[in-house]
């Protein structure tokens, strides 16, 4: 990979993410309209890409109902902001064990995993441009939980995903995943050339040190397309990182939830910081229409779907 700065960079903002935030902050968005109002927000900030997972409006638990993808992509798409959508696939593919000397059966109640052709029924049912792709099996910071992600699901997944022509988006959190994901290129599962997001500093993947970051940037081949990120205070450094390493960025209350210390973000904001970053340093923010020609995407029209009204 060239170490040459990008002067062309899109912003993608993960607008909810899966994980117990919503706790944490009340600016977390938490409702089909909620996410989508955010990500409408975030487009209007600069944000080429909307990154989304969805929540139970009431709890704000992570969930998978194809009715919240369907409210949150028709309500994306009816809005006068053009944006370029990417939805989540990485749901349903929760496995926690038991625990101590009992690892098996797994815990029921936090366990959540299905089959492929079910951990991608709503890429099916809303066709976002985009969707996610987690290349690897990992062990998370909790205890006894582990992302599961087998070559046989991923495989298939990836198959689907490209029947769908939906672009997956490479999810790469250690070097071991970037080596898969060019088998699945080679193999014509995934097309070439590819996208991918490096995630740096996630608990126990690759740590966000530079030395581990730029290991993880020469693994990219040099026709894909990588964006990167880092977590919590290290989301803005990153930003710099990234462009300059040559790739794109991604922020939002996903991966960080402070705009400073002691002051919660939204994700509007958090984009205008990182479009302020990447001008800063003299290059341009490019939008969703220039994008799809980066990334040969098809935009979709409001009400796009193979199934649901």
């Amino acid at each position: 990979m060239s170490l040459t700065p990008n002067k062309n960079v899109f912003i993608t903002c993960a607008v909810t993410g899966s994980g117990s935030s919503q706790d944490r902050s009340h600016l977390v968005p938490r409702s089909p309209e909620e996410i989508a109002n955010s990500a409408i927000d975030a487009a209007r900030a600069g944000a080429a890409i909307v990154h989304c997972h969805v929540r139970d409006p009431d709890t704000g638990v992570p969930s998978r109902k194809l009715e919240y993808y369907r409210e949150v992509t028709d309500r994306i798409r009816a809005s006068d902001v053009d944006v370029v959508l990417n939805l989540t696939a990485g749901m349903g593919g929760d496995l926690v064990f038991g625990g101590g000397e009992n690892p098996l059966p797994p815990n029921d109640e936090f366990t959540d995993l299905v089959g492929p052709a079910e951990r991608v029924a709503h890429i099916a049912e809303c066709l976002p441009e985009i969707c996610t792709l987690d290349c690897g099996t990992m062990n998370f910071a909790e205890a006894d939980y582990v992302a599961t992600n087998t070559p046989g699901m991923l495989r298939e997944m990836g198959r689907l995903m490209t029947s769908l022509g939906v672009k997956a988006e490479i999810e790469a959190f250690d070097t071991g995943h970037l080596w898969f994901a060019k088998k699945l290129v080679e193999e014509g599962i995934l097309d070439d050339p590819a996208l991918v997001q490096l995630c740096m500093g996630i608990p126990w993947g690759a740590p966000d040190d530079l030395n581990t970051f730029m290991a993880m940037v020469n693994n990219v081949p040099q026709s894909w397309t990588f964006s990167a990120f880092s977590i919590s205070r290290n989301q803005m450094p990153f930003v710099a990182a990234a462009m300059l390493a040559g790739g794109n960025v991604r922020v939002g209350l996903e991966d960080n939830l402070w705009l400073e210390k002691g002051v919660l973000a939204t994700n509007a904001q958090l984009v205008e910081r990182a479009a302020t970053i990447v001008t800063n340093l003299g290059s341009n923010v490019i939008g969703p229409q220039q994008v799809r020609e980066l990334l040969n995407l098809q935009k979709r029209a409001p009400g796009t779907s193979t199934g649901g009204s």
